[in-house]
C-alpha cells in the first residue's frame, strides 16, 4: 500500500554498470531484469547499436530521443488502447484495517481507494493501493531511471505540458520485462504515471474532491488532510526525511518556484490551481520540511451547492440575490476553513451576466460563468527588495481606472481595504472576505491598525454576512452564523448594526428576525415597489433556487441560464 518509487543511484565501471536499490530488503531478489540488449557491455551494444551524430556507442541516437521526447511533452495526450475502463465494484477492506469503517470510495479507479476508518472514536483517513511485489519494485526503478533519462535529455517544456501516454509506459514496461502479464502491467503503468505525472504517493489525495487541504508537518509524522465531511483527520502516510526534502522540491518545481536553503519558504499555486506552502530543511522548523496544500473544487460552488449543503436556507440566498443584484456592497466574515471564498464565488453568481466584473485575489480561487470578467492575482518578483513585487494595493488601483461595476477581492487584510472603501463610497460595488468571528470583531479589525478605514466610509457597507465552521456528531457544517446590515450615523459616525438573520445551531435551523430591512426598503424605493412586490420577487427566487437544488442541478451554465430566467422574468 502506497509505495514509493524512489529515484535509483547508479554505478559506472570501465565495461558494465550496476543497481543499487535503495531498500536493503530487496537487494537479495534484485537480480536485474534488465533485457539481455540493454544489459551488454559498452563494447558489446557498440557492436549492435546504432550510433547517432555524436553519441556515445551503445545509446539510443539523438533523433530518437529526441523523437521520444518530443512525444512525452506533447500538449495533447494520446489516446490509450485500452479503451474506457469501468468502475469496478470496491474490494474488501484490507485485514490490517480495524474498525467501523464509516466510508469508502474509489480515488483513481480501479487501482486506488479510500477507506475512512473509526476506532475507538478517532477516525482516520487509509489509502488503500496495490500491492507490489519485490521483483516489480527492482522492475519499476528501472523503467522509471530509463524513462528519466529520456525526459531530462532536453530541457522540458512549461509545467504542465509533459505527456508520457499510457502506450508509451506500457511499451517502456515491455521493453524491460516483455513477460509481464497485462493485468500487472495497468498496475504498473499507474505506478509510473502518479510518480512522473502525478504527486508519488499524495497522488490518490490530490484526487479526492472531498478533501480541502493536505498537510505535513515534518518527516516521521503522519500527513493529515482536512475532509469536507469529517473535518481534520490523519492518513497512513508518512515521509523519511531525505524523501520528504525530495519530495517538497519536486513540489516547488511543479509549481515553477525556487526552493533552497536561503530561500526555504514558497507560497505558489500548483498546475491544477491548488495552493502550495513549502518550508524547506530545518531552517524553519525543528521538524524539517513541511508542506501544505490547499485544493480547490474543479467546479466552482454555486448557490445551489450552499442550499444543498445547508449553508444558506433558500429565503436568505432569495434576499441576497435581490441585494446583489440591486448592487449592495457586502463583506463575507469568518474564521479560517469557514468557506468565506466559496460563498463569495457562489453569490457572484447573481451579478447580472454582462456586468464589468474585476476580481483580485494573490491565488486564483474564484471561477465565474460571466463573460465581462476580467480575474487578476497578485506576483511576487523574487527580488528581496521587493522590487517589481504587485499587490492587492497596486491591482485595486488599477482596477479602478477600469471602470468596473463590481470589484471582488479575494481577501482585505492592510491598506487595500482603504482602497476599496475608498471605492464602495465612490459607486463601485465591491464584495470580499475578512478573517473574523463576529460582526463586532469585524467592526474592530476594519477600524484599528493596521486596516485602519475611517468609521465614516463604513456608511457604504450594506451588508455583513458571518460564516462558521460547526461539528454536529462528528461531522463538518459550514453554516452562516448571521447576516447584519451596517448603518453609520450621526456626528461621531457611530456603527450599529441590524441583524436580519441568526443561525440556531441546536436546532440547525435559520431564523430570520422580524424587525424589518433597511436595505430591502432601500431597494423597494429605487424599483418602485410596493411591499407585495417586493415578497414576490423574494418568493420567485427562493422557487427557483428551490427548484434547482431538488432537481440536484450544480453545473454553473445551468444555474447561470436559470438566473438569468428570473432576472428576464421568465418565470412568470
Amino acid at each position: 500500500m502506497g509505495m514509493n518509487i524512489p529515484f535509483i543511484t547508479r554505478k559506472t565501471n570501465k565495461e558494465d554498470r550496476e543497481t543499487e536499490t535503495p531498500d536493503a530488503s530487496l537487494k537479495a531478489n534484485s537480480t536485474s531484469i534488465i533485457p539481455y540488449f540493454v544489459r551488454k557491455t559498452k563494447k558489446e551494444q557498440s557492436q549492435v547499436c546504432e550510433t547517432g551524430n555524436g553519441s556515445r556507442p551503445g545509446s539510443l541516437s539523438i533523433q530518437s530521443i529526441r523523437d521520444l521526447t518530443n512525444r512525452f511533452f506533447s500538449k495533447k495526450e494520446e489516446e490509450s488502447d485500452e479503451g474506457i475502463i469501468d468502475i469496478p465494484p470496491l474490494p474488501d477492506l484490507p485485514e490490517n484495517l480495524s474498525g467501523e469503517c464509516l466510508e469508502r470510495y474509489w480515488l483513481t479507479p480501479p487501482h486506488a481507494w479510500a477507506a475512512i476508518m473509526q476506532e475507538r472514536g478517532a477516525i482516520a483517513y487509509y489509502i488503500i493501493e496495490p500491492s507490489i511485489t519485490p521483483h516489480e519494485h527492482v522492475l519499476l526503478e528501472e523503467v522509471h531511471h530509463y524513462l528519466r533519462d529520456i525526459i531530462l535529455y532536453e530541457s522540458p517544456g512549461k509545467r504542465g505540458e509533459m505527456n508520457i501516454s499510457d502506450k508509451d509506459l506500457r511499451n517502456a514496461l515491455f521493453k524491460f520485462d516483455p513477460l509481464l502479464v497485462k493485468e500487472r502491467k495497468q498496475v504498473l503503468t499507474y505506478m509510473l504515471k502518479r510518480t512522473f505525472q502525478g504527486y508519488g504517493r499524495l497522488d490518490p489525495l490530490m484526487h479526492d474532491e472531498a478533501i480541502e487541504d493536505i498537510s505535513c508537518n515534518g518527516a516521521v509524522h503522519p500527513v493529515f488532510i482536512f475532509h469536507r465531511r469529517y473535518g481534520s483527520i490523519p492518513t497512513q502516510l508518512m515521509y523519511g526525511h531525505e524523501e520528504l526534502n525530495r519530495f517538497v522540491l519536486k513540489l516547488a518545481q511543479k509549481a515553477d518556484k525556487s526552493l533552497s536553503l536561503s530561500t526555504p519558504l514558497v507560497d505558489a499555486s500548483l498546475p491544477n490551481g491548488s495552493r502550495i506552502q513549502i518550508s524547506y530543511s530545518n531552517v524553519i522548523s525543528t521538524q524539517g520540511s513541511s508542506f501544505t496544500v490547499r485544493k480547490f473544487r474543479k467546479d466552482p460552488m454555486t448557490p445551489v451547492h450552499l442550499l444543498s449543503f445547508g449553508t444558506f436556507s433558500a429565503q436568505t440566498l432569495a434576499i441576497l440575490w435581490l441585494c446583489i443584484e440591486n448592487r449592495m456592497n457586502m463583506l463575507i466574515v469568518g474564521g479560517t476553513a469557514s468557506g468565506k471564498t466559496s460563498t463569495m464565488n457562489a453569490l457572484s453568481f447573481f451579478i447580472p451576466e454582462n456586468a464589468k466584473i474585476v476580481s483580485l485575489e494573490d491565488t486564483r480561487e474564484i471561477q465565474l460563468p460571466h463573460k465581462n470578467w476580467l480575474p487578476t492575482r497578485t506576483r511576487e518578483s523574487g527580488n528581496r527588495d521587493g522590487f517589481g513585487d504587485i499587490n492587492l494595493f497596486s491591482l485595486l488601483r488599477a482596477s479602478l481606472r477600469q471602470r468596473p461595476e463590481y470589484i471582488l477581492v479575494g481577501e482585505v487584510r492592510g491598506q487595500e481595504a482603504q482602497t476599496l472603501f475608498q471605492a464602495m463610497n465612490t459607486g463601485h460595488t465591491t464584495y470580499s472576505t475578512l478573517h473574523a468571528g463576529t460582526v463586532d470583531e469585524a467592526i474592530n479589525r476594519l477600524i484599528n491598525e493596521p486596516i485602519s478605514v475611517a468609521p465614516a466610509m463604513l456608511g457604504a457597507l450594506e451588508l455583513v454576512v458571518i460564516q462558521g465552521l460547526h461539528y454536529n456528531e462528528g461531522l463538518a457544517l459550514r453554516r452562516c452564523d448571521s447576516v447584519h446590515e451596517i448603518h453609520v450615523g450621526g456626528r461621531d459616525s457611530i456603527i450599529t448594526w441590524n441583524t436580519i438573520l441568526t443561525y440556531n445551531p441546536s436546532k440547525d435551523l435559520f431564523v430570520h428576525e422580524d424587525g424589518g430591512s433597511l436595505v430591502l426598503d432601500k431597494i423597494r424605493m429605487v424599483r418602485g415597489w410596493s411591499e407585495d412586490d417586493l415578497k414576490r420577487e423574494i418568493t420567485v427566487r427562493k422557487a427557483c433556487l428551490e427548484r434547482l437544488a431538488e432537481d440536484r442541478v450544480f453545473d454553473q451554465l445551468s444555474v447561470s441560464e436559470a438566473i438569468k430566467a428570473v432576472r428576464r422574468g421568465e418565470h412568470a
